[in-house]
C-alpha cells in the first residue's frame, strides 16, 4: 500500500510517521515537505519529495503518486506564529487544493483523505471564536462537501485535543521543540483533563489506519459529519483509552 504524508516534521506528522514506518502493509510513502526529513532517513519505503507549492500540484508529481490509496494530511501552523492571510493559506487552502487533486489520482477507485484539524474547531463560530477555531471548521466543511460532490474522495477529519508526545519516546529526536510550559502542563492535565488529551502514539496509529481503510463512514456518538469527523473522544475510544 501507497500513502501520502504530509507535516512529517511536526509533532502530528511525526507520530503518524512513526506508526506509517512500522506498517508492514504500507509498502511506500510519499512525503511531501518543504525540507529533508530526518525520520524518513534509512528508510528504504519512504521518500521525501520536496514540495514548495501546496496550491499546484504538477503532472509530474501526480504521475509519481498516481498509485497512492490515502494521505494524511498533517500539515499546519500556530495561529499564533503567522498572519491571518497567512494562517488561512495553510489551513484552509492547501489541504482543498491538495484533496482535489488527489481525488484525480485514480477517479475509479476510492482515495482516502485523512486531515488533521484539531478540537475548537466549528462550524458555528461565535463573536470570541480564535481564528484557528474559525478557519479548521471553514476546511472541515469545505472537505466534508467536496467529499459529498467527489464519490471516490473518502474524507474524514479527525480533531486531536491536547496533543501529548511524552510517552511516545521514538519520535522525541524529531518532533519540533515544544516550549517549557506546554511540558509542565501536560502531568496534570493527564490527572485532571485526561478525557481531552491525545497521546501521540495511538493518534499516529489511528490516523495511519483510516488512511489505510476504504473510508466508509464511521459510528459513534462521537462521530459527527454523517461519520466523516471524528472528535477526540473517538479517537481515544478507538484507541482503547
Amino acid at each position: 500500500m501507497h500513502l501520502i504524508l504530509t507535516g512529517a516534521t511536526g509533532l502530528i506528522g511525526a507520530s503518524v510517521l512513526h506508526n506509517m514506518l512500522a506498517q508492514e502493509s504500507i509498502s511506500r510513502i510519499s512525503i511531501l515537505s518543504r525540507r529533508p526529513v530526518a525520520m524518513a532517513e534509512g528508510h528504504d519505503k519512504a521518500k521525501v519529495i520536496i514540495h514548495k507549492d501546496y496550491e499546484n500540484y504538477e503532472q509530474t508529481l501526480l504521475e509519481e503518486l498516481k498509485d497512492a490509496h490515502g494521505c494524511v494530511w498533517a500539515q499546519g501552523v500556530s495561529q499564533n506564529d503567522v498572519g491571518k492571510d497567512e494562517y488561512t493559506q495553510i489551513t484552509r487552502d492547501y489541504p482543498l487544493a491538495a484533496a482535489k487533486a488527489f481525488s484525480t489520482l485514480h477517479p475509479d477507485s476510492p482515495f482516502t483523505f485523512v486531515h488533521a484539524s484539531g478540537e475548537g474547531a466549528t462550524q458555528t463560530p461565535g463573536i470570541f471564536t480564535p481564528i484557528f477555531g474559525r478557519v479548521k471548521g471553514q476546511i472541515e466543511t469545505a472537505l466534508f462537501e467536496f467529499g459529498k460532490q467527489t464519490p471516490n474522495l473518502k474524507v474524514y477529519n479527525v480533531r486531536p485535543g491536547a496533543v501529548d508526545w511524552t510517552n511516545h519516546p521514538e519520535i522525541h529526536p524529531f518532533m519540533p521543540k515544544q516550549a517549557m510550559y506546554k511540558k509542565a502542563l501536560i502531568p496534570p492535565l493527564n490527572v485532571v483533563y485526561k478525557g481531552l488529551m491525545t497521546p501521540t502514539q495511538p493518534m499516529g496509529r489511528i490516523m495511519t489506519e483510516l488512511a489505510m481503510s476504504k473510508g466508509e463512514p464511521l459510528e459513534g456518538s462521537d462521530i459527527e459529519m454523517e461519520g466523516r469527523l471524528v472528535r477526540n473522544a473517538a479517537i481515544r475510544r478507538m484507541s482503547g483509552l
